[in-house]
C-alpha cells in the first residue's frame, strides 16, 4: 500500500520509513507524488486536532492516502502558560533549529542544567472520503529524557531537540545509543498501521 506522509520535514520522511519497513507500506514523500505546496494553518488545540488537519488537507488536495503527525513537548516542573505544547518551536512555528536549541537550552539553565521531558504525539491517516483512522495516546508518547544545556557534536536538520536530549537511565546523549530512535518511540507507530491495513483489507 502506498502512503503519502503530509509533511516537509525529510527527517521525519526517513524516520517513519525506517520504522514501517518490515510493513507492506510504501511511504511516498510530498515531493514523490508532485504535491502542490501550499500553507496548512495548524490552529488546532492539541497535537491530534493538527495532525487531522493536515491529513484532511492533503488528502483534499491528492485525493489518495495520507497521513500525517504532530507532537507536543511537555517539560516536568514548567508552569502551563510556558509549556512548549504543540509550540515545540514558538508561536508560529518561527524558530529554526539553531534558535530552539537556543531556546531550549537557556530553559534548561533555569532548571539547574537539565530538565525532564515528555513528546506527546498523535497520527491521523485518511484512507479515502469516508475512512479515516487517527491515535493520540502514552502508547505512541515517547519515554521521560532530559533536556540538557550542552548540544551534542551531531545535528540532524529537522530534529533539533535530539542534539540536546539525554537518556535519563543512562546518562549518555540519544546520539550516542545504538538504535537511539527506538528510545523514543516504540512500536506503537507500526501497531497503528498495521490495524489501519487490517481494517481496509476488511473492507
Amino acid at each position: 500500500m502506498k502512503l503519502v506522509y503530509g509533511t516537509t520535514n525529510q527527517a521525519k520522511i526517513h524516520f517513519m520509513k525506517r520504522r514501517v519497513k518490515r510493513l507492506d507500506i510504501e511511504i511516498l514523500s510530498l515531493e514523490d507524488v508532485g504535491a502542490p505546496r501550499f500553507n496548512i494553518e495548524e490552529c488546532g488545540k492539541n497535537q491530534l486536532e493538527n495532525a487531522r488537519i493536515k491529513a484532511h488537507a492533503y488528502y483534499k488536495a491528492l485525493n489518495m492516502p495520507v497521513f500525517s503527525c504532530d507532537s507536543g513537548l511537555y517539560i516536568e516542573g514548567l508552569d502551563d502558560a510556558r509549556q512548549p505544547g504543540i509550540n515545540i518551536r514558538g508561536p508560529g512555528d518561527r524558530m529554526d533549529d539553531n534558535e530552539a536549541i537556543d531556546y531550549y537550552t537557556s530553559l534548561a539553565t533555569e532548571f539547574g542544567g537539565f530538565m525532564a521531558a515528555r513528546y506527546q504525539n498523535a497520527i491521523c491517516l485518511v484512507a479515502d472520503n469516508t475512512r479515516y483512522f487517527e491515535y493520540m495516546g502514552d502508547e505512541i508518547a515517547s519515554e521521560r529524557f532530559y533536556i540538557v544545556t550542552r548540544p551534542h557534536e551531531k545535528r540532524v536538520k529537522g530534529f533539533p531537540i535530539d542534539s540536546i536530549s539525554v537518556d535519563i537511565e543512562s546518562g549518555l546523549y540519544y546520539y550516542d545509543i545504538e538504535g537511539h530512535e527506538e528510545k523514543y518511540i516504540n512500536d506503537c507507530y507500526v501497531a497503528f498501521f498495521e490495524m489501519v491495513l487490517t481494517e481496509l483489507q476488511m473492507g
